[in-house]
């Protein structure tokens, strides 16, 4: 969008965490769901084929999957609030099955979608400032953020006003929509990498420089069939040329990047195809070529986009603290989920709750449409109205008194919302799979159920300790399995599903991508084998060391003895 709509004056009271849209943005969002009205319309009657109708529904965010239509909903940097969240339990209920599904993109997805329903739902979303631009096609995707931006007592910088204003310049960009492949970026204020920037396209770490706002850049990071960690390009670039330089590093990436391989038409491919230095040069040289007056980013823009936000009124008693402290003396169980399930807060008697969507037993990342409604009730009581989303599928409440935390906790649980495990072996990630993805080799859902069954003990699970798995039913990885302590790659052997187990990932500031550990497994082989792991781990790790750092210590031959010694 252009600088002018950047600037355009507010009207009404910004909500908490996120821009406030005006008339010029809500007319764009009717003009847009009015236009796909028409070509669904024109789909139905026959005269769209289905490759002609295929990326028009796309760039509208809408899959055509095994058994219906998938519609996936942005949360631009993962926040949103209550009467948003509202209208996505209005949608579950009437047009879905009575859930939706948070997704590692920060969006939501409905996967029993018709379509001649779809330009209804998006009319619906857009009354709450919503929208599925963008949510797929080969552009420039969702832009993500740490699900504790403005909250987090990490924080150098909140980088969501960034965040916001790169939505704006990426919507319809008449360069960019037609990109080799798909284009992800992720932002982050923190030195603690909450977001996979070094798994991103596009990277950024905001942070506070001589003289203003500076950002640190990684490229051609990804997951996927080629598996890569990203390159630190540069450091400390100005906020001001902020537009220009991410202009310029696709640019290079649309005039360079393959497409006449889908598999090799990722940036990361071009990055290391041209070698870190080569794509740098070709970037720096754009970058000197550009009219940077044109594309610089002036300060009274990002003030502009700033007033759009809405700020929290922090005023907790000063003895929150105190009260917490007796309220989890108190009650055992209230102090175990507070102990996995809060990240502190910038201010004094705040802390930020994550409410966990991994029930024992459960599908990793759905809702109910009541959870949805209770979520947004409990977001408007005790968060000035404000939800995040994280990349790992849960949802964060992020300004809470501390004084109210056990009240919000005994709602959380009237809700089927209080599963404390939050960091620790429940907390799987896992893509939607066969169950419903045409690209799946497997089902990821029913291995991650069975895995949070065998160790839903809580006991266990703080024991056990800091521990990410990771699940993918084909090897896109959207359940980012390469990032996994322990990751899980479904695969096809003969029409049977397998599960292949690598080890030693990570998508925190010392990313890694896992390593195979040995053959594939059948699903219920899978399931013990990451028994035997933990097992093994248990043994051997030195005090506090998490399963990452045995691994990283000992190697990978204890453990695949652990799971294939005895097979």
């Amino acid at each position: 969008m252009s600088a002018e709509i950047l600037a355009a004056p507010s009207s009404g009271i910004a909500p908490v965490g996120h821009y406030a849209y005006d008339q010029v943005d809500r007319a764009f969002l009717h003009d847009r769901v009015e236009q796909f009205r028409d070509q669904v319309a024109r789909r139905l009657s026959g005269t769209l084929s289905e490759d002609e109708f295929k990326p028009l529904r796309l760039m509208n965010g809408l899959y055509l999957q095994l058994h219906a239509y998938m519609l996936r909903v942005a949360i631009p940097y993962g926040i949103l609030d209550s009467r948003q969240m509202r209208e996505l339990a209005n949608i579950a209920r009437t047009y879905d099955r009575d859930y939706g599904h948070f997704t590692t993109r920060q969006n939501i997805q409905f996967n029993w979608i018709r379509l001649e329903d779809t330009p209804d739902i998006l009319a619906r979303l857009a009354t709450v400032d919503m929208h599925a631009i963008q949510t797929s096609g080969n552009c420039i995707r969702n832009v993500t953020c740490d699900q504790f931006a403005g909250a987090a007592a990490d924080e150098l910088l909140d980088p969501r006003v960034h965040a916001e204003i790169l939505r704006q310049w990426s919507t319809l960009h008449p360069e960019f929509s037609f990109l080799p492949r798909k284009f992800k970026i992720a932002i982050s204020g923190s030195p603690n990498d909450r977001v996979a920037a070094r798994f991103h396209d596009i990277g950024l770490v905001a942070k506070p420089g001589r003289h203003g706002t500076v950002f640190d850049v990684f490229v051609g990071g990804g997951m996927g069939r080629t598996p890569i960690v990203g390159v630190h390009l540069r450091d400390n670039l100005p906020e001001e040329d902020l537009l220009a330089y991410l202009e310029a590093m696709i640019r290079v990436y649309n005039e360079y990047g393959r497409r006449d391989n889908i598999y090799k038409a990722r940036i990361k491919i071009l990055v290391q195809a041209l070698g870190a230095e080569g794509y740098r040069e070709k970037v720096d040289a754009e970058f000197a070529a550009m009219d940077r007056a044109r594309y610089r980013l002036p300060p009274e823009t990002v003030a502009a986009i700033r007033a759009r936000f809405g700020t929290p009124a922090l005023d907790a008693p000063s003895d929150a603290a105190e009260r917490l402290a007796g309220a989890r003396r108190a009650d055992a169980a209230f102090d175990r989920w507070v102990r996995t399930n809060t990240h502190s807060h910038r201010a004094a008697g705040y802390i930020s709750a994550v409410i966990s969507l991994k029930p024992d037993g459960g599908i990793p990342g759905d809702a109910t449409s009541a959870q949805l409604d209770a979520i947004a009730d409990l977001a408007e009581r005790f968060s000035f109205g404000e939800i995040r989303i994280s990349h790992m599928q849960n949802v964060v409440l992020g300004h809470v008194r501390q004084d109210e935390l056990h009240a919000l906790w005994q709602e959380l649980g009237r809700a089927g919302l209080a599963s404390a495990n939050i960091g620790l072996i429940g907390d799987i990630i896992a893509c939607p799979g066969l169950d419903y993805c045409s690209l799946a080799n497997a089902r990821s859902i029913p291995i991650a159920q069975k895995l949070s069954a065998r160790f839903a003990n809580p006991d266990l699970q703080e024991r056990i300790g800091d521990l990410q798995i990771k699940i993918s039913g084909c090897i896109n990885a959207c359940g980012h399995h390469h990032a996994g302590h322990i990751g899980i790659l479904g695969v096809d052997k003969k029409g049977e599903e397998f599960f292949q187990l690598t080890l030693g990932g990570s998508a925190a500031s010392d990313a890694a991508i896992g390593q195979i550990l040995g053959p594939a497994l059948p699903e219920d082989s899978t399931v013990d084998a990451i028994a035997h792991l933990v097992d093994a781990y248990l043994v051997h790790r030195t005090d506090g060391e998490r399963f990452l750092d045995t691994y990283r210590r000992l190697g990978a031959a204890l453990f695949k003895d652990a799971v294939y010694a005895l097979a």
